[in-house]
Order: structure tokens, then C-alpha cells, then sequence
């Protein structure tokens, strides 16, 4: 009876430890910049005695992983740059409804509709230029005047990363598959192609090509730094709800199958919360904090001000997006 009674008392206090938030552990699959979820990690556990550990990796490849571990998956939460590969995971049917106390913590326009992810951080799809090469003057009135002859040789783009792949994801919904297929043939006519933004912004910097079609916080990042990639780069930013000027909205979201539910909804409460969006704002990842009542770092031009098109991020299809670059040669 003893050895019974002591077994029982065993687990039991086992139990009470594991339930006790000071011993759980959640696994992050993060697709975003590793030292900002790094630090967010640190200060979520800081704050609350919950342990975080982590797998990077790129938007697409983690979606793909979790997707193939279906119910097997060992993430309790996604994190990434860009919205479609939140709608992948999302469209496989794996993400829990976040906790409606999070997503009143952001505006509708930067989550998606269906509650079941929310955003976390954003960039802007901006024109890079060689201010000795191109005067503002010349410069395009929309993303979609570098399908004209007369761009042809003069600017720049990364076709294969997630970030290029999202602001197509953009123009997709906005103008429709016919529209979206002509520009990219004239893009595979008419444009350079590097491998990553930041080669794309070094280019334009040693006046290697005119332009380049990025986002924002490449040059922040590298003009907090020495300016060395940037110092010759001026900003153009399409405004006027152009597809140019889509907005991407990095996204969170909660495993259906994760076994610390609510650990992993206090960590993505967390992210979109105070500290979370203030590590944002004071940090050196230069992405726009999305959050109702935060503000982003005093460098970049304000949020509201970008008049970025209007579009639901839960409805960016990355499959028809790949379908598309395939056909025009892209990728």
C-alpha cells in the first residue's frame, strides 16, 4: 500500500509540475527573422516562465512541413514573413481559432478573416532606385509600368523568394490571373534576376541596374548599419492602392494539434501585445508593428501613409502564384 501510495503521490506531483507554466515548453516553427523571435522568445519567458524552443526556416518550406506531419507535428506555433504560408497551413485545416482576445489586439485588414491567424509585424513592397541613374521625375507611376518596353534592362527582382512571391500573391487577387500572368512575362522579359532582396539592393546601390522591386526594410536595416549597401538608394514608395504598394503581413498562428494550447495563445497574445510589438519598434528588424495602439520605429515612414491596396491576407494564393511563375519561366 505504501509503494502504491508513494507511486501515486509521484505522479501526481509530476503532473503538478508539468502543469506548472515554470516547466512547459512550446516549439515555435519560425519562418521570420531569427534574432526578432529570438528576442521575443527571451522576453515571452522572462515575462512568464515559459520556455520556448525553435526551428527556423524559410515561409513555404516549414508551411510544407507542417502540412506533411499533419497531426504528427511537433509545432505549437508558426511564425512567418509573409501571409500565404499561413493560408497553406490554414487551407490543410491545421490551425486553432486564435483566442478572440488576441485578434482584438489587431486591426481586421492585418489578420485573417476567418480568425484563425493573426499578424504579427508587416513590410512594404517599395522601389529601390539609383538616385544617379533615375530622377524621381522618371520614375514609375505603378508596379505594373515595368511590363512597358521601355523598362526592359532597367530593373531588378528576387523571383524566388517568398517575399516576391507574396506581392505577386497581391497582384493575383487585385487584377486576376490574366493580369497577373502578362506581367510576369514581361517581368521574365524585361528584369534582371538576383537571388534575395538584399543582392537586389546592393545592385542598385553600385549602379549595377536602375531599380529594384524589394521591401522596405532592407534599406533600413542596412542604413542603421554603415549605409554601405544603400547610401546611393533612393525610396519609392507606389501609394495609391497600387499593387505596388501592397503591404505583406507576417503571420501567427496555433497548432490545432499542439498539446501546450494555451502556452503556444499566450505566446501569440504576447507577440501582438506591449512587449512584443515594443521590441519591434526599438529592435533592428524594421518591420511595421501591426498591432491597434503600436507604433513602429520612428525611421520609417508611417504605416497609414503608405495607402497600400486593401485585400484579405487569409486570401493570397501561393499555389496558383507558383503556377503562374512557373509558366512565364520565373522559377
Amino acid at each position: 500500500m505504501m509503494r502504491l501510495f508513494s507511486f501515486a503521490a509521484g505522479v501526481a506531483m509530476l503532473a503538478g509540475l508539468l502543469a506548472d507554466p515554470a516547466y512547459a515548453e512550446i516549439t515555435v516553427y519560425n519562418a521570420q527573422h531569427e534574432t526578432l523571435t529570438k528576442a521575443w522568445i527571451e522576453a515571452f519567458t522572462m515575462e512568464t516562465g515559459i520556455k520556448a524552443n525553435y526551428r527556423q526556416g524559410s515561409d513555404l518550406d516549414l508551411a510544407n512541413a507542417i502540412v506533411l506531419e499533419g497531426r504528427n507535428s511537433p509545432a505549437d506555433v508558426f511564425l512567418t514573413e509573409n501571409s500565404p504560408a499561413m493560408v497553406l497551413v490554414d487551407n490543410a485545416g491545421l490551425f486553432a481559432p486564435v483566442d478572440a482576445a488576441t485578434l482584438a489586439m489587431v486591426p481586421a485588414n492585418y489578420r485573417a478573416a476567418n480568425g484563425r491567424w493573426t499578424g504579427i509585424a508587416a513590410r512594404s513592397t517599395v522601389l529601390v532606385y539609383n538616385k544617379a541613374k533615375v530622377p524621381v521625375a522618371n520614375l514609375p507611376k505603378s508596379m505594373l509600368d515595368l511590363a512597358a518596353p521601355s523598362w526592359k534592362g532597367r530593373w531588378a527582382g528576387s523571383p524566388s523568394g517568398a517575399d516576391f512571391q507574396a506581392v505577386v500573391g497581391a497582384l493575383l487577387e487585385l487584377r486576376g490571373e490574366q493580369a497577373t500572368g502578362d506581367w510576369l512575362k514581361a517581368m521574365k522579359a524585361n528584369a534582371t534576376i538576383y537571388r534575395g532582396n538584399g543582392a537586389v539592393l546592393r545592385a542598385v546601390n553600385a549602379g549595377e541596374i536602375e531599380t529594384g522591386l524589394i521591401y522596405h526594410y532592407y534599406y533600413f536595416q542596412d542604413q542603421a548599419k554603415t549605409g554601405e549597401a544603400s547610401n546611393n538608394v533612393g525610396l519609392h514608395f507606389f501609394k495609391n492602392r497600387d499593387p505596388g504598394a501592397f503591404v505583406s503581413v507576417s503571420g501567427g498562428g496555433v497548432l490545432a494539434t499542439s498539446k501546450n494550447v494555451a502556452e503556444a495563445q499566450a505566446f501569440l497574445k504576447f507577440v501582438v501585445g506591449k512587449t512584443g510589438q515594443d521590441i519591434l519598434r526599438t529592435g533592428d528588424a524594421m518591420e511595421y508593428a501591426v498591432a491597434t495602439t503600436a507604433e513602429s520605429h520612428p525611421k520609417l515612414p508611417a504605416l497609414g501613409t503608405l495607402d497600400a491596396p486593401k485585400l484579405d491576407p487569409g486570401q493570397l494564393n501561393s499555389k496558383k502564384v507558383t503556377e503562374l511563375m512557373m509558366a512565364a519561366g520565373l522559377l
